[in-house]
C-alpha cells in the first residue's frame, strides 16, 4: 500500500473536507483518506496511486494541492 501526503491550504471547514475526500474517494487504487483541517494535510493511502489523477481531484473539489 502506498500513502501520499498534500498540504491544500485552502480547506477551512467540515464542508472542505468533505469535498476534498469525496474527490480523492473517488481515484482508482483510493482506499483511505484522512483529512486534517488544522494542519492542512491530506493523507490518501491506497494501491497503484497516481499522483496526477489525485492532484486533479483535488482541485476538482476547487482546491489546490501545494
Amino acid at each position: 500500500m502506498n500513502e501520499i501526503t498534500y498540504t491544500v491550504p485552502g480547506m477551512h471547514c467540515g464542508h472542505c473536507e468533505r469535498a476534498v475526500s469525496s474527490e480523492l474517494q473517488q481515484v482508482a487504487g483510493v482506499e483511505s483518506v484522512q483529512v486534517d483541517l488544522e494542519t492542512k494535510v491530506v493523507t490518501v493511502r491506497g494501491a497503484g496511486l497516481d499522483d496526477a489523477a489525485l492532484r486533479a481531484a483535488i482541485d476538482e473539489a476547487g482546491y489546490e494541492a501545494a
